[in-house]
C-alpha cells in the first residue's frame, strides 16, 4: 500500500484526500519508482478544477513530475534497474499516470537518469521548467545572440527557467511580473528589466524595454484578449508563443491591421512525447546544468499531508519565482 493523493470532485484545494492504495505491477515498457519528490504545477490545479486540457476521471489521482528511485521494471524495459535514480517528465495523461504517491507506475519512455549528485526534491523541479522552455527558444524558434524575447508571467519557474536560458543563448531577457514579488530573482537571473503589470497597455513599455526595436520573441504564459498588446510589441517578423492560459480566457488571432507577426501555440508535449526532440532537449539541459548556466530553482517544499496548503500556493499570485515542491515520506 501507498499513501496516494486522489480527489473524488472537481473543486479547491479541499477536495484533495490521501488515501491508502495498492501500487499494481509494471506493465510492459512501465516501471515502479519510489516517489521520493514531486515537483508541483498549475496544470495540477486546474486538473483538480476540471478546467484542464483534459478533464480528470473521477476519482482521479495527479502530477506528472517526480524524482525518485526505480523499484521494479516490467517487461521490454532495458535501461532501468532497481536502485537507479531517475526523474519523471511529464509524457503522459494524469488519469492513465498520476505520481502525487509514495509509489507510482509510470512509463520508461517518461524517466530521465537524476544528474549526478542531485537530490530528489532538485530533481522534482529541474526537467519540466528548462525542457518546456528549450522547446519554444531551440525547436519552435532558434533564438539567436542579441534577440530580444519577453517573458510574461515570469514568477514562476518556467519564467525563472526562461530567463537563465535566454542569457545562455546569449538574448536579452524582458520578464514581465503580476507584482514585485520576485522582481529581483530575475534580474539576478540575468533578465535585462522586469516590468510589473499594472493591467495598462503593455506594448508601449515592452517597445521601450527593447530600446524601441520591438520583441522578436514573446513566451506568453497567459493568452486571453491581451495578447493583441504583445502582437503590438513585437518587432516586424517577430513570433508569440502562448504556452499557457492564466487568463482563462479564449486567446484571438490577433487581424491584419497588426505588423507581421508569427502566432502559434505550444505545449511541453510536443518535446516529451517526441523521442529525437527529448534526447537534445536532455542534451542541452545536462549540458547547461553541467556548465551553471541553468540553475534548478526550488521555491518552497510541503510534505505530502500539506498537499492542500500546497495547491493553494501554487495559485496565489504573490508566490515567488521557483518550483514548488511536495516531498512524500515512505513508511517502508
Amino acid at each position: 500500500m501507498a499513501r496516494t493523493i486522489r480527489f473524488h470532485e472537481t473543486g479547491g484545494p479541499e477536495v484533495l484526500r490521501i488515501e491508502d492504495l495498492p501500487v499494481r505491477a509494471p506493465g510492459p515498457g512501465e516501471v515502479r519508482i519510489r516517489v521520493d519528490a514531486v515537483g508541483l504545477n498549475r496544470a495540477e490545479v486546474n486538473f483538480r478544477r476540471g478546467t484542464y486540457l483534459e478533464q480528470p476521471v473521477l476519482p482521479a489521482g495527479l502530477g506528472s513530475e517526480a524524482a525518485g528511485e526505480v523499484l521494479e521494471t516490467g517487461p521490454d524495459v532495458p535501461r532501468w534497474r532497481p536502485g537507479d535514480p531517475v526523474c519523471v517528465i511529464p509524457a503522459f495523461s494524469q488519469n492513465d499516470y498520476p505520481v502525487y504517491a509514495e509509489e507510482a507506475v509510470v512509463p520508461a519512455a517518461a524517466l530521465l537518469a537524476r544528474p549526478p549528485g542531485m537530490d530528489a526534491v532538485t530533481g522534482a523541479a529541474v526537467w519540466m521548467p528548462f525542457v518546456t522552455v528549450y522547446g519554444m527558444t531551440q525547436e519552435i524558434v532558434r533564438v539567436r545572440p542579441g534577440d530580444h524575447v519577453v517573458v510574461t508571467a515570469a514568477a514562476n519557474s518556467i519564467g525563472l527557467a526562461a530567463v537563465q536560458v535566454l542569457r545562455h543563448l546569449g538574448a536579452v531577457p524582458v520578464a514581465t511580473v503580476g507584482t514585485d514579488a520576485g522582481r529581483d530573482v530575475l534580474l539576478d537571473a540575468g533578465a535585462a528589466a522586469v516590468l510589473v503589470d499594472d493591467g495598462s497597455d503593455l506594448a508601449p513599455a515592452l517597445r521601450a524595454a527593447t530600446g524601441g526595436a520591438g520583441a522578436d520573441l514573446v513566451l506568453d504564459a497567459v493568452g486571453g484578449p491581451r495578447v493583441a498588446e504583445l502582437v503590438r510589441a513585437c518587432a516586424r517578423g517577430g513570433a508569440v508563443i502562448v504556452h499557457g492560459g492564466l487568463s482563462g480566457e479564449p486567446t484571438p488571432l490577433p487581424g491584419g491591421r497588426y505588423a507581421p507577426v508569427w502566432m502559434r501555440r505550444y505545449t511541453v508535449f510536443e518535446i516529451t512525447g517526441d523521442p529525437a526532440a527529448l534526447r537534445r532537449a536532455e542534451h542541452f539541459v545536462r549540458a547547461g546544468l553541467a556548465s551553471g548556466a541553468l540553475v534548478p530553482s526550488v521555491d518552497r517544499v510541503f510534505d505530502l499531508d500539506d498537499v492542500a496548503a500546497a495547491h493553494a500556493y501554487v495559485d496565489s499570485p504573490d508566490r515567488a519565482p521557483g518550483k514548488p515542491v511536495l516531498r512524500t515520506t515512505s513508511r517502508r
